[in-house]
Parts: C-alpha cells; sequence; structure tokens
C-alpha cells in the first residue's frame, strides 16, 4: 500500500509541476524563455509525467489566454458563473480545448501568438495509444503493490488527473478562498500556503498580475513552491527569466 501512496503522490506533484511550469507559465504566460532544444526536452517530460493525461502546450496555451482575456464572461472557456456544475463545466473545457488541438476553432491571433507548437508530437502524446499504453503501466502497478480493495479508488484520479488539477483552480478557486485584489472576475486564493497545488491556488494574484512567474509572494504565508524551482533552473542556465515590472499595491503589503 505505501508504493501505491508514494507512487500517487509522486504523480499528482510531478504531473502538476509540467502542467504549471511548461504548459501554463512559459506556454501560456511567457514568465520565462528557453531554447527550442529545451522546449522540446520538456515536451517530451511532460508526456511522461502526465501519462495518460497528456496536455497540449499549444491547446493549453489557447484556452487559457482565452480565460484571461473573457474571465468570468460567457466567452469564458470555464466559468463557475456560467456553468450550474462542476461536471459541465469541465465537459465544455475539454470540449474547447479539443477543438483547439483539433484546429477546429478559429481563435484571435492575440492568442495563437508565439505559443509552442510541435504539431506531429501532440498528435502522438494525444492518440489512445498513448493514452492506453500509460494506463495500462498504471494498472500494472496496482497489481502489484495494492494489498488493500480502497487503494484502487486512487487509480482513475490518476488516469486524469490534469483534469482533476483543472477543476480544482477553475472551479473552487473561483468559488472559495479570499482575495488580495480586486479584480473584474471572480478569483480568489484558494489556499493560504499551497502544500497542494504548487503556487496555482493563488488564482486571485495570477489573475491581477497574469505574466508574472510568481504567484505567490503577497502575503509572507503566500509560498509558490514552483517559481522556487524556477529561480533555480534560471540560475544554472536551463531558462531565462523575463523582466516584467509589476506594482503590488500598498494596502496588501500592509496587510501582510
Amino acid at each position: 500500500m505505501e508504493v501505491i501512496l508514494i507512487f500517487f503522490v509522486a504523480h499528482w506533484y510531478l504531473s502538476l509541476f509540467f502542467q504549471t511550469f511548461f504548459l501554463h507559465r512559459y506556454a501560456a504566460h511567457k514568465a520565462f524563455t528557453m531554447s527550442k532544444t529545451t522546449e522540446k526536452v520538456f515536451f517530451v517530460l511532460t508526456w511522461i509525467f502526465q501519462g495518460s493525461n497528456y496536455l497540449s502546450a499549444y491547446g493549453y496555451g489557447v484556452m487559457h489566454r482565452m480565460h484571461h482575456a473573457y474571465a468570468d464572461t460567457e466567452n469564458d472557456p470555464h466559468s463557475p458563473k456560467y456553468d450550474e456544475t462542476l461536471f459541465k463545466m469541465m465537459w465544455k473545457t475539454k470540449t474547447i480545448y479539443s477543438a483547439i488541438c483539433n484546429r477546429k476553432m478559429i481563435v484571435d491571433d492575440r492568442f495563437t501568438k508565439d505559443v509552442p507548437e510541435w504539431e506531429a508530437f501532440d498528435k502522438f502524446a494525444r492518440s489512445w495509444p498513448s493514452r492506453l499504453f500509460w494506463g495500462a503501466l498504471y494498472t500494472l502497478v496496482y497489481f502489484q503493490f495494492a494489498t488493500v480493495w480502497w487503494i484502487w479508488l486512487l487509480l482513475p484520479v490518476q488516469f486524469l488527473l490534469s483534469p482533476v488539477h483543472g477543476a480544482i483552480i477553475n472551479w473552487f478557486a473561483h468559488k472559495y478562498g479570499y482575495r488580495n485584489y480586486e479584480v473584474g472576475d471572480t478569483s480568489r486564493n484558494f489556499l493560504p500556503f499551497d502544500f497542494l497545488m504548487m503556487g496555482e491556488s493563488y488564482h486571485n494574484n495570477h489573475h491581477k498580475h497574469g505574466s508574472r512567474a510568481n504567484f505567490g509572494g503577497v502575503r509572507w504565508h503566500e509560498i509558490d513552491p514552483t517559481y522556487l524551482v524556477i529561480k533555480g533552473l534560471s540560475a544554472i542556465g536551463v531558462i531565462k527569466m523575463v523582466n516584467k515590472s509589476h506594482k503590488q499595491t500598498k494596502e496588501i503589503r500592509e496587510a501582510a
């Protein structure tokens, strides 16, 4: 049982890291730069660690830019304000994401500009053979190490980790938590100390400063683990930080 729990937790955080680091902060927001060779390495690493729930950097990046442009309006790809249930919102998200990836949706150039693309690799990584390969691998691990029946309940979650991560932020971080900034949408900081989502839950901070690499840092307890990794990778030259100025309000600093 312990092996399965370690496997699940490791998969949760590694999958989440490549989602927030590569798909979100790099592909969607260009908070830092990297060489084309390094970019391809991260494409492959994202496939390895997201596995059966691999997300395309192009599809994610374009859709996320749409979310920021249309946050909590009828054109938002995912908004609890316009979808009655979590499952309805996530199905709408999946439909729009698939249409973007399959080039069946026409989107404005501002949403596609400089979003990383590797169409041939995405086609392979998003294919059913790829997803079934990873799903079978996860299942074999459970057959080998699961010793109690209830541990199998984690397996469906592992099949769908990326949608689960997306649901936590796109639904709960627009409904629950606190706000550092009054912005024109319902975004909130879901957790005061983000031990669960590697900085993603500082959603209100992010909606105020969309292109900023550090999602935390407004209050003393808002530690963004992904940003610490970003600083490390920048220090050794794997990526290069982009200098984007931002201004934090005096009121928030005094409240921190």
